[in-house]
């Protein structure tokens, strides 16, 4: 059996900025657990934390380091919703089911300060300052506005607000505005931080973390399961797996790989704005996204403005991506003509058929948990109670997320030309306004 190749770890502002990181040795020998939990990222570490609080005994097994994935790379936005707006949802599937994902968002949200304030990760410098959606033209406004309505009439969500385009321009600096949505749910986060805490709570608890362990292979033996590593044979009564946009990375996950489309999300980061002209922008420490369709996203972490977006095709990173991101940055902020690019990194936002996360079994003794598409920094970590409540034989509602199965992608060998044939239509929408 061949070891693949393992990636090294991507250089970001979060790595140049986290806390001191607790150690893991690689799985070795012959060892036997209760659940083996396959990736450690956000829903990896929840699951076995809810799983040990459950009185079972989980193993986490992570490919590369804790963080190395979308957990340690991701914009740091703790956010409720889901790719598929509720009024959508409500549309298809009845206002009964845009209620239930509605109130799941809220939960996963509370779920963040919850876990933080139980583990003590004081490195996560969670801020609950909302979002902000800001509208690039007036068809879009006008778009933000019925929603707003809807939201406060067929949710009672009193949580948001219009803003003017004056409102928005004093709040983030930038005058390219018609206005916005303010959402005083969720806030930013340090998201590697707050991984590497997680990690380290279920350390101190004794839960079993094993690094640079990837999966080679899983196969059915007796009443469990028989899980191998490079230098280890583990034996457990249930599997999870948890790899979201990573489930390429060995054979052992690939029942869920091709369910998944990996979408390339680049970000950068700048000096830090104290003495610069952009000392002054983005004042309130919320999060920042544009209505285009191929999103513009930003925000401060600490006196550093970020600027991320969709785009960034390919396996690796791309210089092109980079610049294409630092201009957009520019006309946006001209005051930043001159500030210094410190950072510059990518990761995989794992997109699926039907725009929603995805929660149930492959069969009785699998679980997967994947698919956040964009938003998976509270649901990512908020639905690890729900897998624990799937592993020791509960059947937990989550509206979409457990009623729909997980879709395989048709002609999956075609993704990434569709990936880009589709975001050249939305660029092209974008360009003309719409």
């Amino acid at each position: 059996m061949v070891t693949p190749a393992l990636p090294t770890d991507i250089p970001s502002l979060w790595q140049a900025t986290s806390v001191a990181r607790p150690a893991f040795a690689s799985a070795s020998g012959d060892q036997s657990f209760d659940v083996a939990v396959i990736g450690g990222g956000y829903t990896g570490l929840t699951t076995a934390h809810y799983l040990s609080k459950a009185g079972l005994s989980p193993v986490v097994l992570e490919a590369n380091g804790i963080g190395w994935g979308a957990s340690g790379r991701n914009g740091g936005v703790v956010s409720g919703k889901f790719r598929l707006g509720f009024r959508d949802i409500a549309s298809r599937h009845g206002i009964e089911t845009a209620r239930r994902m509605h109130d799941l968002g809220l939960e996963a949200i509370a779920h963040v300060g919850e876990i933080i304030a139980e583990l003590g990760i004081e490195g996560a410098d969670y801020q609950p300052t909302g979002s902000l959606r800001c509208a690039h033209n007036a068809h879009t406004l006008e778009q933000l506005k019925t929603e707003a309505e809807w939201l406060r009439s067929a949710l009672a969500d009193t949580a948001i607000s219009i803003l003017s385009a004056e409102e928005v321009a004093a709040e983030t600096g930038s005058h390219g505005f018609t206005g916005g949505m303010l959402n005083t749910h969720g806030g930013v986060i340090h998201p590697l931080n707050y991984v590497l805490g997680l990690a380290a709570g279920l350390k101190a608890a004794g839960i079993a973390i094993h690094e640079r362990s990837p999966v080679l292979s899983l196969r059915r033996e007796g009443a469990g399961v028989v899980i191998e590593t490079p230098a280890a044979r583990i034996t457990a009564g249930q599997v999870v797996i948890a790899t979201n946009s990573y489930s390429d990375l060995t054979p052992a996950t690939a029942a869920v790989r091709t369910s998944i489309i990996p979408f390339r999300s680049a970000m950068i980061a700048t000096e830090p704005l104290t003495g610069t002209p952009g000392a002054h922008l983005l004042r309130t420490g919320r999060s920042y996204t544009e209505t285009r369709r191929m999103m513009r996203w930003f925000r401060k972490a600490g006196d550093r403005l970020l600027y991320g977006g969709r785009g960034a095709f390919g396996k690796t990173d791309r210089e092109s991506a980079f610049t294409a991101l630092e201009k957009a940055m520019v006309r946006q902020f001209p005051e930043l003509a001159e500030v210094k690019v410190t950072h510059r990194w990518s990761g995989l936002v794992a997109m699926t058929l039907d725009s929603l996360p995805h929660l149930g079994r492959l069969d009785d003794r699998v679980v997967y948990s994947v698919g956040y598409n964009g938003t998976g920094v509270a649901l990512a970590s908020g639905i690890g109670r729900h897998v624990a409540d799937l592993v020791t034989g509960r059947q937990p509602d989550l509206g979409l997320i457990t009623r729909q199965p997980l879709h395989p992608i048709p002609f999956y060998a075609l993704r990434e030309p569709a990936v880009r044939l589709v975001a050249g239509a939305y660029q092209f929408l974008d360009a003309i306004g719409r």
